[in-house]
């Protein structure tokens, strides 16, 4: 019998992702187990490639020949069986590659990167290359660029001497030849990282009476010695630095026997400073209710999911506080995502408060060899509590007991890249393989959410007051089109200027919320009306004062601002506002006071989220203004006033879910307000006062909102009634992607009227431009499919992916498909 792996490659596209099966070798036999990474040949030419074990089988001989797997990546299995099976449901679910979906669960330090090298085979040298190359120009061509590299010529450094003509039939002729051979080495993004420890050799006593009779000839020796005696052990580069002494001393003392210098491996720690170890936090009685629910559920040891909807400055945080404590008391771990990066820091300072050392944090800011020490922590069990984005979804916490979505309804939430998962989605995964909890918690929860709890499919909880006992902030809505007739022409009214100013003088502190970088959304010329557009993307681009620059926020192409008009010579108007406008305004209305900003283009290495936020509140800056990252979680007691700029700049979009994001937005924003003792108010500008979602969010009536838009949402035929599969063609031609597109339709429309799918009861729409038709020079068209997410709906779309990726008629264009996607 032969030891057969089935094995998910990197290599293999959608079309042909599969199960392979690779004979492994005798000396691999006893090392291999499923979820390690190994070394494969694949396809025609064999080249070397990267899979992951999926499952080892005993079978008999086949007729035709495996091919062997090569070489074994990993020590020990980088995922286990739990996460294996969550990577094919990942595939079915999201059509994306069995690899793609596992490759999303490994930190970045996990990755290899493989580099194939051709070399003389063993035995050969210069002269018997040359004769087997024989007349062949191109292959005496490879040999001399193979024999003047001392470890191998790599295929880059090939085609570079090749130029235009291709290496590889020369390369062939001189493998097959047994000239040359193909080696692939792996080197990993990140190493483990370790230290020297010295550890005393013998007891102490002796080691004592060894060095002190020369403390005079050898004071450092003695030193070391003496340290070693009160700790035992520790890091040479602590011995050396509380000692003065340096590493050839502690060689000599280790070559007399008196101490032995190990590696030791350390992890690599994100710095979570000023931090107090905090007590069990005391709920009010509301809170107590949800608890007492939420537990009953987490201690049954049967997957569930629970709605936790509360208003702002409710305390659910406190809530799911108490439900981690019970969790870890039962041997349970727990998982905390929150939406943004920039939360992350204030929520992993009150973890730690509470939890200490079992806390780890993942998300995409931390340094590769943090993040992947962090995972190693987690997967050894040091840590039982994660707090991170969305890809902490995927940490590899045993014995998981609790999942916490943060703001469950935000976008960020579902991943734009392949593959196209949503971490609800993910995390409902998870609590069923382990009979874990899942709480959505939110004060605007989605509509699809909302809609499930009060279907009965998930439990609702709900928090009607705040913590304190206060009030929620009152609102004043400020009509811009009066400020216009009044005079005022700016993009801050005189409310809000007064208001800031107030606020100042008493030592209070505002937040201002406008959902747009850069400083105007675009320019036109006075004279002919022409605006520049991005020549990349079908998108005109946003002027950014703080470098005089015109910028495409989609593909990042940037351009100085000319000085006039190139088509006719006229003078630039500036449309629209962004944060850097407004903060020049801030800045001329408020003289010697300090405004903040925090946008993408603010937040980088040195001025990170917790730096800019740190400062916010420990310096007492008057005025933080940003996007919408300042809109969510921060929880600043000194913080008396909002405002909104520009409320309905996004509720006029081209999307269903614009009014829901809006109504979300305004919600979270006017909540960070009167969180202490001194109360707050919110002021919301707006160009459309009488529309209903800003005054729903104004009054903060999350109930009514959800009326009006479910009724919205059942006469559109949009989630929850409906769900939204859209299939994207994009390429560089726009007819070839529009033909594209077409021929899908007609293949859909074929399929959907053959007996087995009549059930479906589907709307198929399209062709379509997406809203940004071009982005990077590429166009986009899309299908929408509106039917029930079902298996053979999946099934029929997976089959539509394959066929048109392997047509030889959609050259140069690329289909993709999605679920309910949010752009």
């Amino acid at each position: 019998m032969e030891l057969v792996a089935r094995i998910a490659l990197n290599a293999a596209t959608y079309a042909i992702d599969k199960p392979y099966d690779y004979l492994v070798p005798p000396q691999l036999a006893d090392r291999l187990v499923p979820g390690m990474r190994v070394i494969i040949p694949f396809g025609p030419g064999n080249r070397r490639t990267e899979g992951l074990v999926l499952a080892l089988e005993e079978a008999a001989p086949a007729g035709v020949a495996l091919k062997p797997v090569l070489t074994i990546l990993d020590e020990e299995p980088v995922l286990d069986g739990q996460a294996l099976k969550l990577a094919l449901w990942m595939r079915e679910r999201w059509f994306c590659t069995v690899y793609d979906a596992a490759r999303a669960m490994l930190p970045a330090g996990l990755y290899y990167a493989l580099q194939d090298r051709w070399k003389l085979a063993d035995g050969v040298d210069r002269e018997t290359a040359y004769e087997a190359a024989g007349k062949s120009e191109h292959a005496r061509r490879v040999v001399e660029v193979v024999v003047s590299q001392a470890d191998g010529a790599d295929v880059a450094t090939l085609r570079a001497a090749f130029g235009d003509k291709d290496p590889n039939p020369a390369l062939r002729l001189l493998r097959d030849k047994g000239v040359l051979t193909l080696e692939t080495s792996a080197a990993r993004g990140v190493g483990d990282k370790t230290q020297q420890v010295a550890v005393l050799a013998i007891p102490p006593e002796e080691a004592l009476a060894q060095v002190v009779p020369r403390r005079r000839s050898a004071p450092m020796r003695c030193a070391v010695v003496e340290l070693l005696c009160a700790l035992g052990e520790a890091a040479a580069k602590e011995i050396c630095y509380f000692t003065g002494a340096s590493m050839p001393t502690l060689r000599s003392l280790e070559k007399s026997g008196i101490l032995t210098l190990e590696k030791r491996e350390v992890y690599r720690r994100v710095a979570v400073e000023g931090v107090e170890p905090a007590v069990r936090p005391i709920l009010n009685q509301e809170q107590q209710a949800a608890f007492a629910g939420l537990d009953a559920l987490a201690s049954a040891g049967k997957a569930a999911v629970a709605l936790l909807y509360g208003v702002t400055g409710s305390g659910k945080t406190q809530v799911y506080l108490n439900l981690i404590y019970e969790a870890l008391a039962r041997g349970k771990s727990a998982l905390v995502l929150v939406p943004e990066i920039g939360l992350t820091p204030q929520v992993m300072r009150l973890f730690a408060a509470h939890f200490g050392e079992q806390v780890a944090v993942l998300h995409s800011a931390l340094r590769a060899g943090e993040r992947y020490d962090e995972w190693k922590r987690i997967r050894s069990g040091k840590a039982r509590v994660v707090v991170g984005t969305r890809s902490a979804v995927f940490a590899p916490l045993k014995d998981l007991g609790l999942i916490v979505l943060d703001e469950e309804q935000e976008a960020s939430y579902k991943s734009e890249n392949v593959p196209k998962y949503h971490a609800r989605e993910v995390a409902k995964f998870r609590c069923v393989q382990q009979g874990a909890l899942l709480v959505l918690a939110s004060a605007t929860p989605s509509i699809e959410t909302m809609y499930q709890a009060r279907q009965g499919i998930y439990r609702l909880f709900t928090l009607t007051r705040r913590y304190n006992q206060r009030e929620l902030p009152p609102v004043d809505i400020v009509d811009m089109k009066e400020e216009l007739r009044q005079g005022s022409g700016g993009d801050l009214s005189r409310p809000l200027l007064a208001a800031l100013e107030e606020g100042a003088v008493r030592g209070e502190q505002s937040i201002l919320l406008l959902n747009r970088r850069g400083a105007s959304r675009m320019v036109t010329c006075g004279e002919c009306g022409e605006a520049p557009d991005c020549p990349r993307c079908s998108i005109h681009l946003t002027y950014h004062s703080a470098n005089g620059r015109l910028m495409c926020h989609y593909c990042g192409h940037s351009q100085p601002l000319p000085d006039a008009c190139p088509h006719c010579g006229g003078a630039f108007n500036f449309i629209g506002a962004g944060t850097q406008k407004v903060e020049e305004e801030l800045r001329e209305a408020l003289p010697g006071r300090e405004i903040l900003r925090m946008d993408a283009d603010a937040v980088s290495a040195t001025h990170s989220h917790e730096t800019l936020l740190g400062r916010f509140e420990a310096e007492n800056i008057p005025v933080l203004l940003g996007t919408q990252m300042v809109a969510k979680g921060l929880d600043f007691p000194n913080v008396t006033l909002v405002g909104v700029i520009s409320a309905d700049q996004s509720l006029y979009a081209d999307d269903y879910r614009a009014g829901e994001r809006t109504f979300a937005l305004l919600t979270q924003v006017v909540g960070r307000a009167g969180r202490g003792e001194k109360g707050g108010r919110a002021i919301i500008q707006t160009f459309t006062p009488d529309n209903e979602v800003i005054r729903k969010a104004a009054r903060q009536d999350y109930d009514g909102f959800y009326a009006q838009e479910l009724a919205l949402r059942e006469l559109r035929g949009c989630p929850p009634f409906r769900d939204l599969f859209i299939i994207t063609a994009s390429g560089r031609l726009e007819g070839a992607v529009l033909r594209t597109c077409m021929r899908l339709r007609r293949t859909l429309e074929g399929w959907l009227a053959l007996p087995a799918y009549r059930e479906i009861h589907a709307k198929l729409l399209g062709p379509a431009p997406a809203a940004v038709a071009r982005i990077n020079e590429r166009y986009r068209y899309r299908l929408t499919l509106a039917c029930a997410n079902t298996r053979p709906v999946r099934e029929m779309v997976a089959a539509l992916l394959r066929a048109a990726q392997t047509d030889k008629e959609n050259k140069g264009v690329s289909v993709s498909a999605d679920v309910n996607p949010l752009d």
